[in-house]
């Protein structure tokens, strides 16, 4: 797996809730840290979202600039399907000893299949299964 000081800009990432968040939240404690490695992989054209408050609003234009960074390509919604589903239940009871939700086990099968090693993420649980996590 590559190091942090690797990570460049043709870096695929996934994002789970909490990056986001971390991305919209300017309370958030890591969200610096956060804005830097989006602006790193992403450039100034996602810094409007630095500037959304938490609120009912927020979420719409939230909505709106990820519908504009789908329309340019620099971001892709990943629908699940009934085989990932199917994938993720396995993964799911195979952990059993693990305190991994069934959402996170949806990340991982997901982040496997589209073989990304890094995800915008505070959760623990992506190191275990040894993804690597940003910030």
């Amino acid at each position: 797996m590559e190091e942090k000081s690797d990570i460049n800009s043709s870096l695929l990432l996934f994002v789970d809730t909490w990056g986001w968040c971390a991305i919209i939240n300017a309370k958030e404690k890591q969200h610096e840290q956060v804005k830097q490695v989006i602006n790193g992989l992403l450039g100034p054209q996602i810094l409007c979202l630095m500037k959304l408050r938490v609120h009912h609003r927020a979420s719409i234009e939230l909505h709106q600039e990820i519908e504009q960074l789908i329309a340019g390509k620099l971001l892709e919604v990943i629908y699940i399907t009934y085989e990932i589903e199917q994938t993720t239940w396995r993964l799911f009871e195979r952990y059993s000893d693990k305190d991994f939700s069934f959402t996170d086990c949806t990340s991982f099968v997901v982040m496997q299949l589209l073989g990304l090693s890094y995800a915008l993420t505070n959760d623990h649980h992506f190191e275990q299964m040894e993804f690597g996590i940003l910030p």
